[in-house]
């Protein structure tokens, strides 16, 4: 049980390094989190954004599995394989679309609460934005010193602690928590990856 554990989030880490539009969907993640944990949500307009974010993850990691196998299979140009590559990136561009749809479905549907929250939107933007920027920093692909992937992950850490005793959202809150070690664990995998090629 626990290898399987580990060879999924292997798979959850290699996803995240080497697909660029996983690493979007990951601060995007973020985002929707710090809107999630900072304005009150009924129940169902909070579980339909996790659901969101949770398919839209599933949707990329199962189109860079795809990816690979189609590269696997298929030594050369081949059309069908660029259009079952093409069509799974379009699985996963109707969720994200899908996604946007709802999320300002729910802000639209919500913005008396939006309107009354301005205390709380000021917290989670001042807060928020430099945790989301500590994300950016962790999945960048630039090199970078050790340090720096540090900081980021302590500064993030401090900042959600930060913001955790005021959340409308716990459940938001440790989202985001579990994003920024899913970010961490990016950056030292991408780091034993240089290390490896030299």
């Amino acid at each position: 049980m626990l290898a399987s554990f580990l060879h999924a989030w292997n798979g959850l880490i290699h996803t995240v390094v080497h697909q660029r539009n996983m690493r979007v969907h990951l601060v995007s993640a973020l985002l929707v989190g710090l809107v999630g944990s900072g304005i009150e949500l009924g129940l169902a307009e909070k579980v339909t954004l996790i659901f969101c974010v949770l398919l839209i993850f599933f949707a990329e990691i199962l189109n860079s599995a795809l990816e690979h196998l189609v590269d696997l299979a298929t030594r050369h140009f081949d059309e069908k394989a660029r259009l079952t590559k093409d069509a799974a990136a379009a699985g996963v561009l109707v969720l994200a679309t899908g996604t946007v749809v709802i999320f300002a479905a729910i802000l639209v549907h919500n913005w008396q609460t939006v309107l009354d929250s301005g205390p709380q939107i000021a917290r989670q933007v001042v807060l928020g934005l430099p945790l989301a920027l500590c994300v950016l920093v962790l999945v960048l692909p630039r090199p970078r010193s050790v340090w720096i992937d540090r900081l980021a992950v302590v500064a993030g850490a401090l900042l959600l602690a930060a913001l955790a005793p005021r959340t409308a959202s716990s459940v938001f809150t440790a989202m985001n928590a579990g994003l920024l070690v899913v970010a961490g664990a990016a950056a030292r995998q991408r780091r034993l990856e240089r290390e490896r090629r030299r």
